[in-house]
């Protein structure tokens, strides 16, 4: 028996070396190797990287952009996500699946598809003005390319992000305080002012951090509707400044990178402090509030809420499609003019067209896989481990995601501009660079759910398998694996569909013959090739629609949670 519990914990300590290994090499390496080139560039001290971009007016003017479009999307994302998380949650509204699972499907897709949608359906070329008969003349300037534009996305692009969040909080308000307030004969919006959204003001702070931490960090939306208007933010300076630059210019992109990173700490460090200055804890828990009645409003209500998903959803998408259909810019959808050649183009005639499905297919795959094998041991770590240095890990396992994907995507090119040592693999311009800034930046998508799952499993099986001597690797793969596997792969499929058109990372490190679809489809949109982008971004929404509705086949076998759009 002593050799057995030997054996037992030799195994864990391999576990939690292995661990320890993946989330050095995946988190602290590529910051440390960041911060290391902002002030120890060739191994001396130097602040040259910091003064040359304190010095720059292009800096300032960019960062005063950044926290803009940051401010204004975290308020209208803010102001969106509450309030039909609120309507959703608290009334007895019908329909309530369907409709946050179309709420929430612009979290889904990728921002530079949401971008292109917009642009296409608000344009001078846009087909759905031009079937009404309202398109404006043809040079006429998208009104999208503007301030307001960008913050008018980023807020339709992250207010299902704050929705998910304050809902789950409304899910845990104490019934007994809302039926006294009622009892009390306080109406409605009496209980939802002095009760309800006092007691989410710490899930809606939260919800607001995130959403800002999301708006600062986003590439899509900045660059399709910012760089035509000369509106740059810190992540389109930093695209422009590395590809006119390449490597030589790595130094002062490392301090907007580490400049991002401030800003959005900031941001969350200001929700920390804002949290801390009351008491917002619940002495107790029980069952859901009881739905408000609606009555004779219950009709338009939904119908107010189905009209938003409409325009913030269906009616963008339609005008995607229709532009998709159409042989070239500015030519009116007809049945004359309807064409597939368009699809035909980006899948079988053009050659990082197609490069690109097939990098970002196995990319995906890849990330998803990994991040699936990976996040069950961490996972077990972090939900039944007892080490005091536990916070650690999931700390370190969130910071690549938490900041925004340039801090990220600039930190893994200075890690790999050399061979890695000992071994003489070169990473820098190949696709292995995007690989493994995608295992470093998904992961956490994967052990969310993961960690779930874990919570979820009563640990009886696994340590009635330990009393009877069986090693922890064992107990890994035939008690462990078999239960949360479920949950872990839920969070490989999210990982898969966010990284299948992701660009704020791979714009930043592909090269040739390593293209992803969302480069493709930001090269296709800067040449003026809007109907191939079209066609790329729709087949990336179907693919992503349809994984969401095969999701749903095997939610039964989930953990609460795990998918966000399920009811």
């Amino acid at each position: 028996m002593t050799g057995i519990a030997r054996q037992s914990r030799g195994q864990e300590r391999a576990l939690t070396a292995g661990v320890v290994f993946a989330i050095v090499v995946l988190s602290i390496l590529p910051m440390l190797r960041l911060v290391r080139e902002l002030v120890l560039p060739g191994g001396t001290f130097s602040t040259a990287a910091i003064d040359a971009g304190l010095a720059s007016s292009a800096t300032w003017v960019a960062t005063g952009h950044t926290i803009v479009v940051g401010l204004g999307g975290t308020l209208l994302a803010v102001v969106l996500g509450t309030v039909v998380a609120l309507v959703v949650t608290l009334t007895d509204m019908r329909g309530r699946s369907p409709f946050i699972l179309f709420y929430v499907m612009p979290l889904m897709i990728a921002p530079q598809v949401t971008a292109l949608a917009w642009l296409q359906l608000f344009g001078p070329a846009s087909p759905v003005l031009k079937l009404l008969g309202i398109a404006p003349p043809l040079g006429t300037r998208n009104p999208l390319y503007s301030t307001e534009g960008i913050i008018l996305l980023l807020g339709v692009q992250y207010g299902p992000l704050v929705f998910l969040l304050v809902r789950a909080g409304l899910r845990k308000l104490p019934r007994e305080l809302i039926e006294a307030a009622r009892a009390g004969g306080a109406r409605p919006f009496t209980v939802l002012r002095t009760v309800v959204l006092p007691l989410m003001t710490p899930s809606i702070m939260a919800a607001a951090a995130l959403a800002f931490v999301s708006c600062v960090g986003n590439f899509g939306i900045p660059a399709f509707l910012g760089i035509p208007a000369n509106y740059l933010v810190l992540p389109t300076l930093i695209y422009q400044r590395l590809a006119g630059g390449g490597p030589a210019v790595l130094g002062e992109t490392a301090f907007l990178s580490v400049l991002i990173g401030i800003i959005a700490m900031a941001g969350i460090v200001t929700q920390e402090m804002m949290s801390r200055r009351r008491d917002y804890r619940i002495s107790s828990t029980s069952l859901p509030a009881e739905p408000y009645e609606l009555g004779r409003w219950r009709l338009p209500v939904q119908a107010l809420l189905w009209l938003a998903v409409v325009l913030l959803l269906f009616l963008p998408l339609f005008g995607l499609l229709l532009t998709s259909l159409v042989p070239g810019y500015g030519i009116p959808l007809t049945a004359a003019t309807a064409t597939l050649d368009n699809y035909r183009f980006v899948l079988f005639e053009h050659e990082a067209a197609g490069r690109a499905f097939f990098n970002s297919f196995w990319l995906s795959i890849a990330a998803a896989v990994f991040a699936v094998v990976v996040a069950i041991p961490i996972g077990y770590l972090i939900a039944w481990g007892g080490q005091r240095w536990v916070r650690l890990v999931n700390l370190c396992v969130e910071l690549p995601y938490a900041l925004p994907g340039v801090v990220l995507a600039i930190a893994s090119l200075l890690l790999f501009l050399k061979p890695i040592p000992f071994t003489g693999i070169q990473l820098y311009n190949t696709v292995w660079i995007i690989l493994y800034a995608y295992l470093a930046r998904f992961l956490v998508l994967a052990l969310r759910p993961t960690v779930s799952g874990y919570h979820q499993i009563d640990r009886a099986l696994e340590e009635a398998a330990q009393v009877a001597g069986a090693g922890l690797f064992r107990r890994m793969r035939t008690i462990v694996f078999p239960l949360v596997a479920p949950a872990a792969m839920a969070g490989g499929l999210l990982i898969f569909m966010t990284a299948l058109s992701e660009l704020t990372v791979s714009a930043l490190l592909w090269s040739s013959g390593s293209e992803t679809i969302g480069v493709v489809m930001f090269s296709f949109e800067q040449g003026g090739d809007s109907s191939y982008a079209a066609a790329m971004s729709a087949i990336t929404v179907a693919a992503t629609f349809v994984l969401m509705l095969g999701a749903n086949l095997f939610s039964s076998y989930l953990p609460n949670g795990v998918l966000p759009w399920r009811d």
